[in-house]
């Protein structure tokens, strides 16, 4: 019997918490009710012990196999939703105004509990599994401050796993590739100070909107003119504030945006160049640029031997499998996790555009495709059953 065939007697409980958590978004560090569910089912389905308010709404759930190994793996699955109104009309749409399951976190707290049953009901396996359920993947760093409550220590997995669903994949795809996988993402503010004046009268003043309009087209250089064109890096401005009345050219304006990169001498690139040419496009303009620089997740980096190991229990599930997958300019604070120990990041098909599963993550219009639910449990039993065997 295959792993998905053996998920099958749980997908209706399954698709029932799926689709609960989606109706009750709660943000980072906010998941309570997420929290208590996840904690309650892990009871329920028996697993040996279950820690909570580790990151303050974290929870670790441990599952021991059959035998006397004293190996140890990490599963992660991320539970926090996004501040975006929900527009996909579904029977189980977010009932929170303003927060919405727009990245598929319910599918991956769903699919790990499913893995937490099976692994409790069946113990095919010599060692330890650890099922951490993570707070505030979505900009708020709830990975690093897990490890800094002590995950780790308490927890003592010698290789960590992750997840994630791609629409534009195939269901029942999967897909990795070893080193670097998903960005680096950085962000930036520019305060422009230039002199106010009337709008009718610009030749007395230092006007911040023409200086902050002549940093964004420069700061467009980093990308094409200063990094190696063999690698990656992306810098994109996202927001520009200025002014408050059509007649009236202000004394500030504000920039702010984000960087991605993946190798360290491009990041450390891209920050001196976008400071040098911030700073001195404005004083070529006899006006100032004030530059805030913030590095925020480091690149998600898999280990080799752990992916060959992941596409090895994926074969065991997945209708195709693929270790040459696109690398990523989105970020993942998993990435902390993998600085700590060897792992690896996968993605999950959720369906191609145009059918079920294929909206974007981050869009109004997504939802977690409930059909790949067996396919990401099976994945997480095939994993433990193939990093943890039984003795003959």
């Amino acid at each position: 019997m295959s792993y998905t065939d053996r998920v099958k007697p749980y997908m209706d409980e399954l698709v029932a918490i799926r689709r609960d958590i989606h109706a009750h978004p709660e943000l980072g560090f906010e998941e309570t009710r997420t929290c208590e569910i996840v904690a309650r089912k892990l009871k329920e389905f028996g697993v040996d012990e279950v820690h909570t308010g580790i990151a303050r709404t974290g929870v670790v759930g441990v599952v021991r196999g059959k035998g006397g190994s004293n190996r140890a793996i990490g599963l992660r699955a991320d539970m926090d939703a996004l501040p975006i109104f929900e527009k996909t009309g579904l029977e189980y749409h977010s009932q929170t105004d303003g927060k919405m399951h727009a990245c598929g976190h319910d599918g991956h707290t769903t699919m790990l509990l499913g893995a937490a049953r099976y692994l409790a009901d069946h113990r095919n396996f010599d060692g330890t599994v650890y099922l951490i359920f993570q707070p505030a993947e979505e900009g708020r760093g709830g990975g690093k401050v897990m490890i800094e409550d002590g995950l780790f220590e308490r927890f003592n997995c010698e290789t960590v796993y992750g997840m994630h669903n791609m629409p534009g994949l195939p269901l029942g795809a999967i897909s990795m590739r070893p080193g670097p996988c998903m960005a680096a993402a950085d962000e930036f503010r520019i305060l422009v100070k230039g002199r106010g004046g009337h709008g009718a009268m610009p030749n007395v003043s230092r006007d911040p909107v023409l200086i902050g309009s002549h940093i964004v087209t420069a700061l467009q250089s980093i990308a094409s003119r200063r990094v190696d064109p063999i690698k990656e890096a992306v810098v994109s401005v996202t927001q520009f504030h200025a002014g408050d009345a059509f007649n009236v050219i202000p004394e500030e304006a504000e920039l702010s945006g984000t960087c991605r990169t993946f190798l360290p001498d491009v990041r450390d690139l891209v920050e001196t160049e976008l400071k040098r040419i911030a700073t001195n496009v404005a004083l070529a303009f006899d006006a100032t640029a004030e530059v805030k620089y913030m590095r925020n997740y480091p690149p998600t980096v898999n280990t080799s031997d752990e992916t060959e190991i992941a596409a090895s229990a994926a074969r065991n599930v997945a209708n195709e499998v693929s270790t040459t997958g696109e690398p990523k300019m989105g970020a993942e604070d998993f990435s902390y996790m993998l600085e700590e120990r060897p792992g690896c990041y996968i993605w999950l098909g959720n369906g191609m555009p145009g059918e079920k599963g294929g909206a974007n993550v981050h869009t109004p219009q997504y939802d977690f495709n409930d059909d790949a639910i067996p396919y990401g449990v099976g994945y997480w039993a095939s994993l433990v059953e193939t990093v943890l065997p039984k003795a003959a």
